[in-house]
């Protein structure tokens, strides 16, 4: 259950700075306490998403991963970013990705963000 809870935090914390940085993924929330609490459930649904999603879009991709040597995986990372976006607008979450280009990058952000704060934050349960 902490590995889960560090999972989160990290993944909001990268989201957090994927928001921060580029300007057409937005949060939108009053305060700043209300928009800790968006990107806690924007994370939540970006690791379910991860968690269903990713697997079976990385099976059907194995050829082209050996192709390109692994530059698909920056596609996978940005369809997997706007999918949470769409989840999230069915949803009422404000998070929205606007733009593959946008997607892509923001994936690349939060994956390096995300590797780094888990190597930092403990992961024992």
């Amino acid at each position: 259950m902490k590995n889960f809870i560090v999972k989160t935090i990290a993944n909001a914390g990268a989201l957090a700075v994927a928001v921060w940085l580029l300007d057409k993924i937005t949060l939108t929330g009053g305060s700043t306490v209300r928009k800790a609490g968006t990107l806690i459930v924007v994370a939540l649904v970006f690791g379910l998403v991860n968690f269903l999603v990713k697997p079976v879009v990385r099976v059907l991709t194995l050829p082209l991963f050996l192709l390109t040597l692994g530059l698909i995986t920056l596609v996978v990372n940005a369809l997997m970013l706007l999918l949470t976006s769409w989840v999230c607008g069915t949803l009422g979450v404000s998070f929205h990705v606007e733009g593959f280009w946008t997607a892509v990058l923001g994936g690349l952000i939060v994956s390096v963000v995300s590797w780094a704060l888990n190597a930092v934050l403990p992961d024992q349960d």
